[in-house]
């Protein structure tokens, strides 16, 4: 079965923005379209319940119903425990908050294996426990193809590692990671499989239980909802973890890795994305299922249209004698996140042009500056990046095409 671009692109706003017309939308690694349910939610929330939640006067009472609904339909959706997901304000503030609550789970001198592909917002705050006595060990790119290599990860164990933290999806190589392999080997070695997944949640929720990672962090705003970062913490571990809000609050999970009070808003409105979801399904299916099972017909559903218009703009690249795609140039076991490097003009000059011919995508070190260095990449001015979702048209593909061979 096809995806139904029009009823897709139907229940985003910004394809009916008459601002947005006639423009091709390529930096969606930067923060998707937020999609109508979404909009809706959020934006009734501030309009009648934005009180304190969880008091009985109706009012209050709605307010947190809506947001135990986000946490509780978000959970079916990743196939995992309530207690296990939590909210924050970014995912670079989930992953600073995490590294000081892990840190008294370990002596000093023990490991941590943090790999160089990772975007460093989402990856320095481990890379800092090196102040506080723990051994930081680099997980290095392969120096042309960016990607990361599991037999150099096997290399790195020794006795005293305690974790591994790498992406799904590098924020520009786009080459999905194995992490079920590398959780695996993780776990052999008596380490946690962390994962950073923003890159890849866009283009389908994982199943966190099948993937056997004890973290996964991922952000709401890149995958058509608000702004927030969302990390599954295993509920075996989070009781090992230092309490990072107030003291009278040890205990309860939902809490403890929240120093401050949620954005009651944003956590309602992330129930929105589901609804979305749910739609796309019913719109596409008869038969009944489960929100887990839902998620993996809809992955499918992303992938083969995602993995058409990645073809398609990959042969136009390969043709190319005057860029250089950055990273694998074969759509398998890849994201449509496609970093170029033009080699005979400037590259702020073919990206001015891009924008001229009404595309929009972006250009510099996105703070992947750490894989850049090891293929030796300038990081200023970096990369232009191409990323684009399910709601991508073929002919915003083409259009992107017809630009990209003028700008060159």
């Amino acid at each position: 079965m096809n995806l139904d671009l029009p009823f897709v692109r139907s229940q985003f706003p910004e394809f009916s923005e008459p601002a947005l017309q006639g423009w091709g939308f390529f930096e969606n690694a930067g923060g998707s379209y937020p999609c109508i349910q979404v909009v809706n939610k959020l934006t009734d929330f501030y309009t009648k319940n934005k009180v304190q939640p969880y008091y009985p006067y109706p009012a209050s009472a709605f307010a947190g119903k809506q947001m135990d609904d986000s946490y509780k339909r978000l959970t079916e959706y990743l196939n995992v425990h309530e207690s296990e997901i939590h909210f924050g304000p970014s995912t670079t503030q989930n992953v600073y908050v995490l590294a000081h609550a892990m840190r008294p789970m370990w002596d000093e001198g023990d490991e941590i294996i943090v790999s160089c592909q990772d975007h460093e917002a989402n990856a320095g705050s481990w890379r800092k426990l090196a102040q506080h006595g723990i051994k930081v060990i680099e997980w290095h790119v392969h120096p042309e193809t960016g990607m990361l290599d599991p037999e150099v990860l096997e290399s790195l164990f020794s006795k005293r590692t305690r974790m591994v933290a790498y992406p799904h999806c590098s924020n520009i190589i786009g080459y999905i990671n194995p992490v079920q392999e590398i959780s695996r080997m993780a776990h052999e070695h008596g380490a946690l499989s962390v994962v950073d997944g923003v890159g890849m949640a866009p283009h389908g929720l994982p199943d966190i239980k099948e993937i056997g990672a004890d973290i996964y962090l991922f952000s709401t705003y890149k995958t058509f909802g608000p702004h927030l970062g969302v990390m599954y913490v295993d509920k075996n571990l989070i009781g090992k973890m230092e309490n990072q809000s107030h003291f009278f609050k040890q205990g309860m999970t939902r809490s403890m890795l929240t120093p401050a009070g949620p954005d009651h808003a944003q956590i309602a409105a992330v129930s929105g994305i589901l609804d979305y979801f749910d739609a796309l399904y019913d719109h596409h299916f008869d038969t009944e299922a489960s929100p887990h099972e839902r998620n993996k017909v809809l992955n499918g559903l992303f992938r083969v249209h995602e993995n058409m218009l990645l073809e398609h703009l990959l042969e136009f690249l390969r043709t190319r004698d005057d860029v250089q795609i950055v990273g694998p140039d074969q759509a398998e076991n890849r994201a449509p996140i496609v970093s170029i490097i033009p080699k005979n003009k400037p590259i702020e000059e073919v990206y001015s042009r891009l924008t001229k011919h009404k595309v929009m995508l972006g250009m510099g070190n996105f703070y992947a500056v750490r894989p850049l260095m090891d293929m030796n990449i300038p990081t200023e001015p970096g990369v232009l990046r191409i990323s684009f979702l399910h709601y991508t048209t073929m002919d915003e593909i083409d259009q992107l095409i017809e630009a990209l061979n003028t700008a060159l």
